[in-house]
């Protein structure tokens, strides 16, 4: 290897190292956090508390945006079963849902319990993903979009909710119908007549109104939808189910709930008497009572102003974005892996401009394109084999490019005086090793055999490196993505893990001895486990031949026989 030529050009990935690696100096005040940060200090930590408990996969806070996709999923199958028993007229209405309880095997309960509870789980993940979403920043830049797409939602979520109570008609739809419509009213000049009037006797409520709350209890949901698709249209691989471990525990969990805590109905709804204590589902009717508490106007405000926030979100003066990614059509043979990669959507083929390199050519979307890196991981010209003096690869990140990232490789693992150095590909949105504990006598690192190299994300590595690493003198490599479900670019770690266990392109060659690799989950706040991590390897590696000397190669069939990718240690 043309050791001498690797080793200039430090400059750029040096100083993006040294600039996420900053810390305050010893002795000084920290800064103080903004309250989105100390926020998300504080959301990480459930999270992983979460983890600890039920594993990431498990974690309902690491999957919040699938389980509301599950819980509208659960919304829609009950509600055609119940709308196919259904008497949509106003007489007959109360009777067919109080039918249900006679169903066999408390099935009747079960399926008017389930329906309630997963609407009540719909708004708990909404609200959930709406502040998450907040604390990382992701109404900003490119992800605004899915933020004001998905901001209407919310109250599509509500009518739909409402409105359900209303085909009951009970007590209590009663009294949300009513409330409903008396809120409406204080709207000025919307509506000809006050709708409240079309309660004031029982023959005013007929069944061509009893239509109208159909329409809003099955009519909004359609368009909830449709919401819903344009809310992931920019997004590859959305996610529209929860893990199954997951999605299983919380069918069965509301099925209990919905036993356990059967969902009654109040008497039959009567104009002429006022109904007495009603049994509210303050998650999904808290309007009503607030209402009366205060006033329609002072609530139309609330509402006006908590829009006006959330679609304003997005214009604030934001920090500035990062470079996007940079093709070049030279070294693009149109592959189209990182087309596929992208978690964005940001990249789209088109007819490459000299076909002899190539059918179609990769092209960046510069306002879709989230800098994340994890095209030039995908790219298989970004493989650090190659003979040229400068690495240059189809697709780049211009703040972080391969070349560098190769050249300071070589240049770490030649300063490196461990008889048995690990490389620790990192992600800056990640675990950072922990400041290196120092010995009395000589100042050395306790250690002094890990050399680390931030990225982008960890998708960003091509899986080519970790051989290139294994054969420059590395005696192990250590690969540190993000928790499972917590990638600050959505797919970072998914996609690492893949390509590394050999199961999508470009994928880590058979013939890489697995006991050198350690893939670990570990976000920003988990250094412990990196550290852990770090010692696993080096106890593994330390078994094994000094790097330089010649070890039969292990060939594995596949991903069930990698010891150290299948099943990564992310605790």
């Amino acid at each position: 290897m043309p050791a001498g030529a690797l080793k200039g050009g430090l400059g750029a990935f040096a100083a993006a190292s040294a600039a996420s690696a900053t810390t305050p100096a010893s002795g000084s005040t920290p800064p103080r956090r903004s309250l989105r940060e100390g926020g998300l200090a504080l959301w990480q930590r459930l999270e992983r508390a979460g983890d600890g408990v039920l594993g990431a996969r498990g974690n309902p806070l690491r999957h919040l945006g699938a389980v509301g996709f599950l819980a509208f999923w659960l919304l829609g199958g009950t509600g055609i079963v119940l709308y196919v028993m259904l008497d949509t007229s106003v007489s007959g209405a109360y009777r067919s849902i109080a039918g249900l309880n006679e169903w066999p095997l408390g099935l009747g309960r079960l399926l008017r319990g389930v329906h309630r509870y997963a609407a009540d789980l719909l708004v708990l993940a909404m609200g959930a993903h709406l502040l998450r979403e907040w604390l990382h920043g992701h109404e900003r830049g490119v992800r605004r979009f899915p933020w004001l797409t998905g901001v209407p939602l919310i109250g599509f979520v509500f009518i739909c909710a409402i409105g359900g109570f209303w085909l009951n008609w009970d007590a209590l739809g009663q009294f949300s119908a009513v409330a409903t419509a008396e809120w409406l009213d204080a709207l000025p000049w919307v509506f000809a007549t006050p709708l409240s009037r079309n309660f004031l006797a029982a023959d005013q409520v007929s069944d061509r109104l009893f239509s109208l709350f159909i329409f809003v209890h099955l009519g909004v949901p359609l368009l909830l939808l449709f919401g819903l698709w344009f809310h992931i249209q920019r997004l590859t691989r959305a996610a529209v189910l929860p893990p199954r471990g997951l999605a299983w525990g919380l069918v069965v969990a509301l099925a209990a709930l919905a036993l356990v805590l059967p969902v009654q109905s109040h008497e039959a709804a009567a104009m002429a008497r006022v109904a007495g204590e009603l049994r509210l589902d303050w998650m999904l009717l808290f309007v009503h009572p607030l209402t009366y508490a205060t006033s329609p106007a002072v609530m139309w405000v609330v509402f006006a102003v908590a829009g006006a926030v959330l679609f304003g979100l997005p214009f604030l003066p934001q920090p500035a974005r990062p470079a996007p990614a940079v093709v070049d059509a030279a070294h693009c043979n149109g592959c189209q892996r990182c087309f596929a990669d992208c978690p964005y959507a940001a990249i789209t083929m088109v007819a490459h401009p000299n076909q002899r390199i190539g059918r179609t050519l990769a092209v960046v979307d510069a306002d879709l394109c989230v800098a994340c890196g994890i095209c030039a991981g995908a790219c298989p010209s970004s493989t650090p084999f190659r003979s040229r003096p400068e690495l240059v690869s189809g697709i780049d990140m211009p703040q972080r490019r391969i070349d560098t990232l190769r050249r300071q490789l070589a240049h770490a693992l030649d300063e490196c005086a461990a008889a048995r150095p690990l490389v620790v590909f990192g992600c800056d949105c990640g675990a950072r090793p922990a400041a290196p504990q120092h010995d009395r006598q000589d100042g050395r690192d306790a250690h002094g055999d890990v050399v680390w190299l931030p990225l982008l994300c960890t998708g960003q590595l091509p899986p080519s490196f970790v051989e290139y690493a294994l054969r420059d003198g590395a005696a192990g490599v250590l690969v540190a993505a993000c928790d499972e479900g917590g990638c600050e670019f959505r797919l970072g770690e998914q996609i690492t893990l893949e390509r590394l266990a050999g199961a999508r392109e470009p994928h880590l060659r058979a013939q890489v001895e697995r006991d050198r690799v350690e893939l670990v989950f570990a976000g920003r706040g988990r250094e412990a486990a990196l550290a852990d991590a770090a010692a696993r390897l080096r106890a593994r590696v330390a078994r094994l031949p000094a790097p330089g000397v010649a070890s039969p190669p292990v060939l594995r069939e596949g991903v069930a026989h990698l010891p150290s990718l299948e099943a990564p240690h992310d605790a």
